[in-house]
């Protein structure tokens, strides 16, 4: 099953520390080896990098490491593909305008038998659920709202669709514009906000230290959004199963949660992969 990683801010900040140790976990200390890719939003603009070989030892991946981009909202995915083939077409996150802003979307998870209609604004380039429940949200949301709604319409609409879409099996997901990210489970779904004061944290895919008291100021808060925690030293929460939460300037700002929510351990949630036909 493939692997998230999200981040969101309220400042520009440097997500490397978390990027290579979930790098490794495309070919490393882990083996989701069909590519991967990583989008920085930057103001208005969007660095967008895609690699069809394994994160672990990809070039594209050491010029990313090479060259620190700082950003508030940040999406990166590795691949273990369950529907389509290894090419940069079905390579995450998928990328398309809509209002006037880009879009990121990633997505973990299988969909069985989710064959939606072409839209009226955006299809598929690939072969992949993942690609086509975005295009699906997208043209939804844009019918519905020729223009960009407020914060709470948009959310409830999202939820709605989500709701919608997790009906044909697993779909864990994030996505943004830049301004807030969401962040949906379906099984696992993991989260951290670091704010002052900042502690010391080491990664468990690598053996990498770095004490976050060094590298930020007492006003940053930085929300960091993951398949499984990148982290000990660290205390990880984690999104109920079909929760949906909207990240905004590092916090959650809303959240759809069922009424009893329930939360799954890494061995539940991969179980559940692997009994859908999803290889981890």
């Amino acid at each position: 099953m493939c692997q998230l990683l999200g981040m969101n801010c309220n400042t520009p900040t440097d997500i490397m520390f978390s990027f290579e140790g979930f790098r490794r976990r495309g070919g490393i200390t882990d083996h989701h080896a069909d590519g991967f890719g990583i989008g920085f939003f930057e103001g208005r603009g969007v660095r967008l990098f895609h690699d069809d070989k394994p994160s672990a030892n990809s070039p594209v991946a050491d010029l990313i490491r090479a060259y620190p981009i700082k950003s508030e909202n940040v999406i990166a995915h590795i691949r273990k593909a369950s529907q389509g083939q290894t090419s940069l077409a079905n390579t995450h996150p998928f990328m398309r305008e809509m209002w006037g802003e880009y879009w990121l979307f990633a997505h973990n998870g299988h969909l069985i038998d989710f064959s939606p209609e072409q839209g009226a604004y955006y299809r598929a380039v690939g072969c992949t659920d993942s690609e086509r429940a975005f295009c699906y949200i997208l043209n939804r949301l844009r019918s519905r709202f020729p223009e960009k709604p407020d914060d709470a319409a948009l959310f409830d609409t999202v939820s709605g669709l989500t709701r919608e879409i997790r009906a044909f099996g697993l779909f864990n997901f994030v996505m943004s514009n830049g301004g807030f990210l969401f962040a949906h489970a379906s099984t696992l779904l993991h989260y951290i906000v670091r704010k002052a004061p900042f502690g010391k944290a080491r990664l468990l895919d690598d053996d990498v230290m770095v004490d976050f008291a060094e590298v930020t100021t007492p006003s940053d808060k930085v929300a960091v959004i993951t398949t499984l925690p990148l982290t000990r030293d660290e205390t990880w929460q984690q999104l109920a199963v079909n929760e949906l939460a909207m990240f905004q300037n590092g916090d959650i700002v809303r959240s759809d949660k069922p009424e009893n929510p329930v939360y799954m351990s890494a061995e539940e949630g991969l179980a559940i992969a692997r009994a859908v036909g999803i290889s981890v």
